[in-house]
């Protein structure tokens, strides 16, 4: 309520200082900005010597006075309350301010905005304490985790936090900083019903990554790959070339959980895996997939594949000049390798529910390429996946994306030719899910092939990471 929907932390801290009789500091802040009466009222008792109960009142009088004369709606925030109410979004105020002031605010705010309101004199605890926002939450007949809590000091956040809820954080006094969960904005003006949604939809952060025979022509390697997972933000990994130990050795250094596949999939998840799919007995190239429970009835399928690197279209192109016709004769291999996969995610997957199909394809893409039909990728695009990387970047000129090779820039052959540079690594997907954003992902610079045993890259590949939302 106070500094979020109404302009009264200047009120307040203005209260404040008059019973205090002197001017507070920014060291005050943590005893005043969210705090309830009672809370600010002991604390001037410690520094004054007076009675807590004395200033308590003192402290209602002076701001309650000042509430009726001067509140101002904050920008946007009436704007947001009708735009809910026309939505049928119920709101619920939650205040540290007692049922006396809050009530004064309703009347001017229009008390028919809320289907509740939680004061501080309704909960035995009130913020940062998690109850006022678990008491609204129940009253409304929701669960916290479907909730946006809208607020403006830390000690609020703190609250609605430790409830479960997201928190739209529009700071008044003191700056809030971003954390997961969390959108901090400048002021309410804008916000639409559409972006409070996004903010409860569960993210889901899945990387792609050819470890390069897991990652054995790199010193330390496997520090260095637990620490390209970790910058990545990535909640699961598709893994390509994992030299038989990699998934479950990633997964174990950082607390994860795994599937391995034949000696060269794998895919590492933060979420519980409960199912796993494909051959466990899989070749070199192939596919496997398994399904990670994000929360209790959320779950997404997630399935790497390795498609086999001969005859590689790139090379055949730029070195051969080979046309489009042989182009895509030269793909049957791959195209047989990927209908297996499309088989096998169709035989495993649930009607609507979201899969992501990742890996290394060791071929081009109709969408970079299209004077040539592609048709490995065409073939997924026909069985219902969107390319993530392509969606977040329609143009190929500007934003090439390229996976293959961060260190080749020349052909390994000697020859002297430069490496045809390529996208070749994917993030697919199909389903219940919306693209935020996607990446490629190299830490460092590398030094190109032959003198890589020190690069911090473990690999020969950028890694593809995509950033979605479940709808």
């Amino acid at each position: 309520m106070d500094g979020t929907l109404v302009d009264t932390e200047h009120l307040w801290w203005e209260a404040v200082e008059l019973v205090a009789g002197r001017p507070l500091t920014e060291a005050d802040q943590p005893e005043v900005l969210g705090r309830p009466v009672e809370h600010t009222a002991d604390w001037l008792a410690d520094t004054t010597g007076r009675a807590a109960e004395a200033l308590a009142a003192e402290l209602h009088r002076e701001f309650a006075d000042r509430v009726r004369t001067e509140i101002v709606p904050r920008p946007g925030a009436l704007d947001l309350l009708d735009t809910l109410a026309a939505a049928g979004v119920p709101t619920a105020l939650v205040t540290a301010s007692p049922r006396a002031v809050a009530d004064v605010v309703l009347d001017a705010l229009g008390a028919h905005r809320f289907a509740v309101s939680v004061t501080a004199d309704d909960t035995a605890r009130t913020k940062p304490a998690p109850d006022p926002y678990l008491t609204a939450s129940r009253a409304l007949g929701v669960d916290p985790a479907a909730c946006v809590a809208v607020e403006d000091t830390g000690t609020g956040v703190a609250s609605a936090e430790a409830a479960g809820c997201a928190v739209l954080a529009v700071p008044s006094l003191a700056p809030i900083g971003a954390a997961p969960g969390r959108t901090v904005r400048d002021t309410l003006v804008g916000v639409t019903v559409e972006e409070l949604g996004g903010m409860i939809s569960p993210e889901l952060r899945v990387m792609s990554w050819n470890l390069w025979l897991g990652g054995s022509r790199i010193d330390d390697h496997r520090a260095k790959q637990v620490k390209a997972v970790l910058e990545s933000g990535a909640d699961v990994v598709g893994l390509q070339e994992t030299g038989g130990t990699s998934a479950k050795e990633l997964a174990e250094a950082l607390g994860w959980h795994h599937h391995t596949a034949g000696e060269n999939l794998g895919v590492i998840s933060r979420h519980p895996i409960t199912g796993r799919f494909g051959d466990p007995d899989v070749g070199f190239y192939g596919a496997a997939g398994v399904r990670i429970e994000m929360a209790p009835g959320r779950e997404v399928d997630v399935w790497t594949a390795h498609l086999h690197y001969t005859p590689y279209g790139p090379y055949e192109s730029a070195f051969d000049g080979l046309g489009a016709p042989g182009l895509i004769a030269h793909e049957d291999v791959r195209l047989a390798q990927m209908r297996d996969t499309l088989d096998r995610i169709a035989a495993s997957s649930r009607d609507g529910a979201p899969v992501v199909l990742v890996g290394d394809f060791n071929c081009p893409s109709h969408l970079d390429r299209p004077d040539v039909a592609w048709p490995v990728t065409r073939a997924a695009e026909d069985a219902g996946f969107a390319d993530s990387y392509r969606e977040a970047h329609p143009d190929p000129a500007a934003e090439p994306g390229h996976t293959w090779s961060p260190i080749h820039q020349f052909h390994e052959d000697g020859s002297g030719r430069p490496e045809p540079q390529d996208r070749i690594d994917y993030v697919l997907y199909r389903g219940g899910l919306t693209v935020r954003d996607a990446r490629t992902l190299v830490i460092g610079d590398p030094r190109p092939w032959p003198d890589v045993a020190g690069n911090d890259w473990p690999s020969d590949h950028a890694a593809v990471v995509t950033r979605f939302v479940l709808k």
